[in-house]
């Protein structure tokens, strides 16, 4: 198990780039399965969690081809089914909770498909009703085996039908489109998942001869065809690592710029940051955050105490939750953060309470921050990662503390974020990745 070594209090200076969108990659690598023909995918980022659903693929017989840096070819054009079977397939799987994504093409495409109960973060339910539920209304059949864990599908051939979501589910509603895009007649999912990440899926697939209308809203409208072709697709930069940096930015007194972030596909990321008093500046299609020897948060106008919670597209993003929580620890006045979608996700807070962040936890799902206003600096401490997310909140709180820290546990960091000591050291931190 790999550690990090963090020598903090250090200002940071430059510029960084944001990789390729890690949930937008999960979704476009399935969806290569939906044709026979060459699918080219650039901007991929190179993390754990991509690179094991390339491997699922390849073992399945999707053929692989490296273009370049972060791009590849995929042509599944004489698929392996009978690798779904395998002891193997099923390991990978559930080591991936992406990996769920496999079944909408599968059995779209070939009428079955077999998944474990996948894996992923420990971050609470993430239930897969959705999925199952919605990919039953199109006419499959479901049986779940309890004694080994495994879901299997079947489909002589999915009909079109009107599906209302129980909740807007991102991975759900992209199974749901990649089931019902060659299925007979029209599909409407209702409640569907809007993110920018579902519609560069929604695009993807009218290139290659799919025909989906209402992309960008709720309700999706998919024509299902006979066939699909092959097409060329460039991953959106992450939102999440973008967020990321701005809270680096901030807890260390830097300045830095990130560069290329398609400012109009990041929602309301850059707003919710300005509530907590971080100043952003537009330069193009870059953003600028500035020093800051200080921020404040900012109180409703009844001046009531700030809330910031999560919610679907074009809610605020849950997967940023911890970087608000951290920065909000330095901030001047307090907040309340209140993580609805997932129960888990605010009990890495005894690790900043380690360090002297003033939190109170008031239950799984709610804390309350008390900002310090840099007055008393976190102190550095040796801490274990319990997630991707909660990971680097860690790293950055730890980049802030003057003196040496240790991160363990930092593969669910690598999980998400390409190179991320290397490109961390290009603009001042001193960080070494240990065994």
């Amino acid at each position: 198990m790999a550690s990090f070594k963090i020598i903090g209090g250090k200002k940071l200076k430059g510029d960084i780039s944001p990789q390729g969108a890690k949930n937008e990659a999960l979704q476009v690598l399935c969806a290569t399965l939906l044709t026979k023909e060459e699918v080219k995918i650039s901007n991929l980022p190179d993390i754990i969690d991509i690179n094991k659903l390339i491997e699922i693929l390849i073992k399945l017989g999707v053929k692989v081809k490296k273009l370049k840096k972060n791009s590849f070819s995929f042509t599944a054009d004489d698929l392996d089914l009978s690798y779904l079977n395998t002891i193997d397939f099923i390991k990978k799987c559930k080591e991936l909770r992406g990996s769920v994504m496999i079944i909408g093409p599968l059995i779209s495409r070939f009428g079955s498909a077999l998944m474990p109960r996948p894996g992923g973060d420990k971050i609470g339910r993430r239930r897969l009703d959705i999925h199952f539920k919605g990919i039953e209304q199109l006419g499959a059949n479901f049986k779940y085996n309890d004694n080994k864990k495994i879901y299997y599908v079947h489909a002589k051939k999915l009909i079109g039908k009107d599906i209302l979501l129980d909740e807007a589910s991102v991975t759900g509603t992209a199974n749901l489109i990649m089931s019902a895009c060659l299925a007979n007649g029209i599909t409407q999912i209702y409640n569907a998942a809007c993110e920018p990440y579902i519609q560069q899926l929604c695009k993807m697939i009218n290139v290659m001869g799919g025909k989906i209308s209402g992309i960008g809203s709720n309700l999706l409208k998919i024509d299902g065809v006979k066939k699909l072709g092959g097409c060329s697709h460039r991953i959106l930069p992450d939102m999440i690592e973008i967020g990321s940096w701005i809270g680096l930015a901030a807890m260390t007194n830097s300045e830095i710029k990130i560069k290329n972030v398609s400012i109009e596909n990041l929602g309301l990321i850059p707003r919710t940051f300005e509530k907590i008093g971080i100043k952003i500046i537009y330069e193009n299609d870059d953003i600028i955050i500035p020093y800051q020897k200080n921020y404040e948060i900012e109180s409703f106008i009844d001046g009531s105490i700030m809330t910031i919670s999560d919610s679907p597209w074009p809610g605020f993003t849950p997967d940023l939750l911890s970087i608000i929580l951290v920065i909000a620890t330095q901030a001047k006045g307090s907040v309340l953060i209140h993580q609805k979608m997932f129960e888990s996700r605010l009990f890495f807070t005894d690790k900043l309470i380690d360090m002297g962040a003033k939190i109170i936890l008031c239950d799984p799902h709610r804390a309350t921050v008390i900002g310090l206003n840099k007055l008393s600096k976190l102190k550095p401490t040796t801490m274990t990662s319990p997630d991707i997310r909660a990971g680097i909140a860690l790293l950055i709180a730890a980049l802030s503390a003057d003196g040496e820290s240790v991160i363990h546990n930092i593969e669910q960091i690598d999980r998400g974020y390409e190179r991320i000591e290397e490109r961390l050291i290009k603009i001042g931190a001193n960080i070494k990745r240990i065994n």
